[in-house]
């Protein structure tokens, strides 16, 4: 399985996770609950994306490796502010936003 597959797969998965969790977290915590599951999800799977797409292919230079080190870090830095937004603003429901971005190690794992 190429990185690219597994992408296209652990997405589809995620979504269809992310969709059972939209309809809990409906039920459970309203509004707030279904905007922190999307967020969650929404963040979680463009985290990984980014990721997969930044990831070297071949036996790159030394500088190529730094780059991918300073990208992820970048990469973290916007997750977190992300994260901080919602949380501060009270538009996503805290434990909705962690459920929304813990579906995303359950497709890997999965695969």
């Amino acid at each position: 399985m190429t990185p690219r597959e597994l992408m296209w797969r652990v997405t589809r998965d995620v979504c269809v996770l992310g969709a059972a969790l939209m309809l809990a977290a409906a039920w459970l915590g309203g509004t707030a609950g279904v905007l922190g599951a999307a967020a969650g999800v929404g963040l979680a799977l463009g985290n990984f994306r980014w990721l997969v797409s930044r990831v070297p292919t071949s036996s790159a230079a030394d500088a190529a490796t730094a780059l991918w080190s300073m990208t992820a870090g970048l990469r973290f830095i916007a997750f977190g502010a992300a994260c901080a937004a919602l949380l501060a603003t009270g538009w996503a429901h805290p434990v909705a936003l962690v459920a929304g971005v813990t579906a995303l190690p359950c497709a890997p794992v999965g695969h």
